[in-house]
């Protein structure tokens, strides 16, 4: 059956006095001069130098990566230079065991899941990643607690640092890269700090990544979450040439844990990489192991995810474990997957000599979060936002296959809700195939689209209609019955807005507009106003999109 779908476009401001009253915002949040409608958080003061010299080095996150850049090839990023500046530091990676994680989707939260994993067996634990949401401390943690990096401490570690950056960036003749440096510095904590373990998470690739620097001999178990067509140009243009990339990051006889599931044809390049460097490798995805999510609920307004967790491992290496009823607040399947494939890595390091109890197991999966994934905010934060009473899910998915986690996700916690989307994205990103899994979610009601700055800076930011046009493609590759108002005059603006209020069937509305809490107020609205009986906003597109709304809670 075909579901019509009504296709609109705001004009930017002006149309604030142009709608039906039930559809306004209130004005406040139309002023841009608010930190809701900014990306540029403020760093602590202390920081000030140490900003301002990092936003002098070349940022990929800005700009976009190369060609080929995270290839091993002639057209890779330089590792030879992320070693002279390591030397030049002391070799700090040298002196602490570290845990590599490579992948498309899924590094971030594996990485969050095995590092509470180790601190709830009480092990002081550096965990590495990026990006970050409101400061780039966060993606620095330290010791049992998990908490951010305090600015003191960066500062203290740049401030030691700082004459040897300058001579490694002048010797590179400028080519060290904003990604080398926090990592270089992210590996001097670490080691400054004397942490047990470091849990470190792969930039783009694996083999000619800044931080594939680890040898064997420091590297206690390497992890490949997933293989998917993100950075495509960048890795060599395939989904071969991806896992070539990302199987750099396997060591001489360290154990691979790989998540998956992977195409038959992938996992063969990845298992042939670790067999030539007499590697063990563990499946999370092995027929012999089941991860079952049994049930969804909510317990102190936080939503958990009820799962077993069944391994038993017999190839390479022999592991084993059962877990019943592990309460799982990071939500979907693909979590589930993330949190299998964590504790795969646990089980490899117990193997090891490690000590790791199932208790501290469940422990660190069961108190693991992440902002920003699939992320249920409070009604206290909802009102933060002049939301009162509204659900609003936060998730950070931009490729086609999160996005169609996401889908899954919304269609088990709350089947046949209506949704309002509220949509920015990255231009390196597959537009059309996001729309197109998103669009498959159905009960849509509306889809916003807005425009913010990507890592800081507008260069790879896309506009509101550019998104626009690659769902109403997506829309109509589905069939979708399909009326596109464009950008309008006011009164046609407003006789198919008061049109579409009185309508009860399923419709979908774009709109394109440059402030995001000034959509999720009309989003709302529009659910009120047709009388739907529960539905939830998704803000969605990019880590950068949910972070500017996480911001404008701190204002």
């Amino acid at each position: 059956m075909k579901i019509p779908c009504v296709f609109y476009s705001f004009t930017t401001r002006p149309f604030y006095r142009q709608i039906p009253a039930y559809f306004q915002c209130t004005p406040m949040f139309l002023n841009p001069s608010r930190r809701a409608f900014s990306t540029d958080f403020s760093e602590d003061p202390e920081l000030k130098e140490f900003m301002e010299y990092m936003d002098g080095l070349k940022n990929y996150e800005k700009s976009g990566v190369p060609k080929g850049a995270g290839t091993d090839s002639d057209e890779g990023f330089d590792l030879g230079r992320m070693k002279r500046l390591l030397q030049l530091l002391g070799n700090p990676q040298s002196q602490f065991k570290a845990i590599h994680i490579a992948g498309t989707k899924g590094k971030g939260s594996t990485a969050a899941f095995l590092s509470t994993i180790l601190r709830a067996e009480g092990y002081s634990v550096g965990c590495y990643t990026s990006p970050h949401m409101q400061t780039i401390r966060e993606r620095i943690t330290l010791g049992r607690s998990g908490e951010p990096v305090s600015a003191k401490a960066l500062n203290c570690h740049f401030q030691k640092a700082k004459m040897d950056l300058e001579r490694a960036v002048k010797f590179e003749k400028g080519h060290l890269s904003h990604f080398e440096v926090f990592t270089a510095l992210a590996f001097s904590v670490f080691a400054q700090e004397k942490v047990d373990v470091a849990v470190v998470e792969a930039g783009l690739g694996g083999a000619r990544d800044a931080t594939n620097v680890i040898t064997s001999s420091e590297l206690a178990v390497s992890i490949i979450t997933t293989i998917g067509e993100e950075h495509l140009a960048a890795l060599g243009g395939s989904l071969e040439s991806i896992a070539v990339a990302k199987s750099g990051i396997i060591k001489d006889g360290r154990p691979l844990v790989l998540g998956g599931p992977f195409l038959p044809h992938i996992e063969r390049i990845l298992r042939d990489k670790a067999s030539s460097m007499s590697s063990p490798v563990v499946s999370a995805s092995d027929s012999g192991n089941r991860s079952i999510l049994k049930d969804f609920t909510k317990q102190c307004q936080k939503p958990y995810q009820l799962c077993d967790i069944l391994l038993r491992i017999e190839r390479d290496l022999s592991l084993f474990i059962e877990l019943f009823d592990v309460k799982l607040h990071m939500l979907g399947s693909h979590q589930l997957q993330n949190a299998t494939t964590a504790t795969c890595a646990a089980l490899c390091l117990r193997h090891q000599g490690w000590r790791l109890s199932d208790t501290s197991i469940r422990a660190g999966l069961e108190s693991t979060f992440l902002l920003g994934r699939s992320q249920f905010l409070t009604p206290k934060e909802a009102e933060m936002l002049g939301l009162p009473g509204a659900t609003i899910l936060l998730d950070g998915a931009h490729t086609k296959e999160s996005a169609r986690a996401l889908t899954n996700t919304i269609k088990m916690t709350f089947p046949g809700a209506r949704l309002v989307l509220v949509v920015a994205m990255a231009s390196d990103k597959d537009h059309l195939g996001f729309a197109t899994e998103l669009l498959s979610v159905g009960c849509l009601e509306a889809v916003f689209f807005t425009e913010i700055g990507i890592a800081g800076g507008k260069s790879r930011s896309t506009s509101a209609s550019l998104l626009k046009d690659s769902w109403i493609q997506a829309s109509r590759e589905r069939s979708n019955d399909i009326m596109d108002c464009g950008i309008v005059e006011s009164e046609f603006f407003k006789d198919k807005l008061t049109q579409s209020a009185g309508q009860t069937e399923s419709q979908t509305i774009l709109f394109a507009e440059g402030s995001l809490v000034p959509l999720m107020r009309v989003g709302d609205e529009i659910l009120k106003a047709k009388s739907v009986e529960f539905g939830i906003i998704v803000v969605t597109g990019s880590l950068h999109i949910v972070s500017v709304v996480l911001g404008s809670l701190e204002g």
